[in-house]
């Protein structure tokens, strides 16, 4: 049963959608991919699993968590789960290119694919899309959009004295 909550943030709200025992999607409001609204279940906000991912979240987000611990089941073709296990090796506070993660997977010539597949990672922030930069050192695209990248990026460094909210 598809079921979801919304969780207040420092880059807006945000959408946590949960199927059976796993996180499937985590959205941002005014999420560049997000399915309608009517897709993502039943309001929630008691259920166990979307309590974790809220707590979880207001830890990152209070700089006292680094990872993320939820099962998470995102539904992707055999390609797009390969890259976003990929994202979940990128230590928090580091950012890999595009390139970076295609030549990880063994595929040198795969960074555009590798694109495609971030562009479509559901679960932001937990499965961190957000920590991949282009091969020069640029933001790029984000479903989020590039304020937030930015934000969540700039909430990673070490000095970085982020307060307030965005949205």
């Amino acid at each position: 049963m598809r079921r979801h909550t919304i969780i207040d943030s420092p880059v807006g709200p945000l959408t946590a959608v949960a199927e059976d025992d796993a996180l499937i999607a985590l959205y941002f409001e005014r999420h560049g991919r997000a399915p309608a609204v009517t897709e993502h279940g039943e309001r929630a906000d008691e259920d166990p699993l979307l309590i974790r991912a809220r707590t979880q979240l207001g830890e990152y987000f209070g700089g006292e968590r680094r990872s993320f611990d939820l099962p998470t089941d995102p539904p992707g073709d055999g390609f797009q789960q390969r890259v976003w296990a990929q994202l979940r090796e990128i230590p928090y506070g580091e950012t890999r290119s595009y390139g970076q993660l295609a030549r990880a997977l063994g595929q040198p010539g795969a960074a555009q694919a590798v694109g495609n597949a971030n562009g479509a990672n559901p679960i932001s922030i937990v499965v961190p899309c957000h920590r991949v930069i282009g091969s020069d050192g640029s933001l790029t695209g984000y479903a989020g959009g590039l304020e937030r990248k930015r934000w969540l990026l700039a909430h990673e460094e070490p000095a970085a004295s982020v307060t307030g909210r965005l949205f």
